[in-house]
């Protein structure tokens, strides 16, 4: 089966793509396209899988950059093929020739661009990134490679949707604390819980840091298993692990 890569007109023509799990060597829940090394899939599959991305992606595999995320704020610049993986959840770069690749599996892959200055940036915003900055700290990191952010295109793909994220009331005080306007962030949900909308929080992040253009794929991954792996589908299941999805973009 060959890849599925969904792409954003915002992007083009810079090579990017948010990839489904379609076309991939992995089997059982892993099934596709599983990009995680840090997953319990077989190394060598995973391997497989990132040497398909990096081709698609017309890059060395080795030339497709990845992080070792841990739902921080922190970006790298990234001028080359990285050694070990750094423990950050964002990049950015303005080197030709290589792919910045960000792994998820319901947190908001971000790709973002200014065509203009020839500046790239990949980040893994889950909630608490996200909270924590994430977006802002990238949008900044960009602009200390020469961007403008209000040139910056920011696309967010394959995500889970508000209705497929029910977060307790604790979750919710910690947003409302922050701002009282992330109100409009939560929908009520069933026996006092709440439905929350990454993908709108993300937006309104990007679009208070004042980036040109900020859109949504509209990809739920949650809802869309044929296509895309889940974390709290997988919970939700009983299964013992999951998949990755890579999204990636390369000047």
């Amino acid at each position: 089966m060959t890849l599925e890569i969904l792409t954003s007109d915002s992007l083009a023509p810079l090579r990017h793509g948010f990839f489904t799990r379609r076309g991939g060597a992995s089997s059982g829940v892993f099934s596709g396209l599983n990009c995680g090394v840090g997953s319990s899939d077989q190394t060598e599959i995973v391997m497989i899988n990132r040497a398909r991305v990096a081709r698609a992606m017309e890059v060395a595999p080795e030339n497709l950059v990845t992080l070792h995320q841990v739902h921080s704020a922190d970006v790298v610049h990234v001028t080359g093929p990285l050694p070990e993986r750094p423990r950050a959840d964002a990049m950015v770069s303005a080197t030709p020739g290589l792919a910045l690749g960000v792994l998820t599996a319901d947190c908001q892959p971000v790709l973002l661009a200014d065509h203009r200055a020839q500046v790239i940036g990949a980040v893994h915003a889950g909630w608490r990134g996200a909270r924590d900055g994430v977006l802002e700290e990238t949008v900044a990191a960009m602009e200390g490679l020469g961007a403008a952010r209000d040139h910056i295109n920011a696309v967010i793909g394959p995500s889970i949707s508000q209705a497929a994220y029910e977060v307790g009331p604790e979750f919710t005080e910690g947003f409302l604390a922050d701002d009282p306007d992330n109100a409009q962030f939560f929908a009520d949900g069933c026996e006092g819980k709440y439905q929350f909308d990454l993908p709108g929080y993300g937006l309104h992040r990007l679009r208070r840091a004042g980036v040109g253009q900020a859109e949504w794929t509209r990809h739920c991954t949650y809802g869309d298993s044929a296509r895309f792996y889940s974390y709290r589908r997988a919970t939700h299941a009983g299964e013992a692990d999951y998949g990755r999805l890579v999204s990636a973009i390369r000047l």
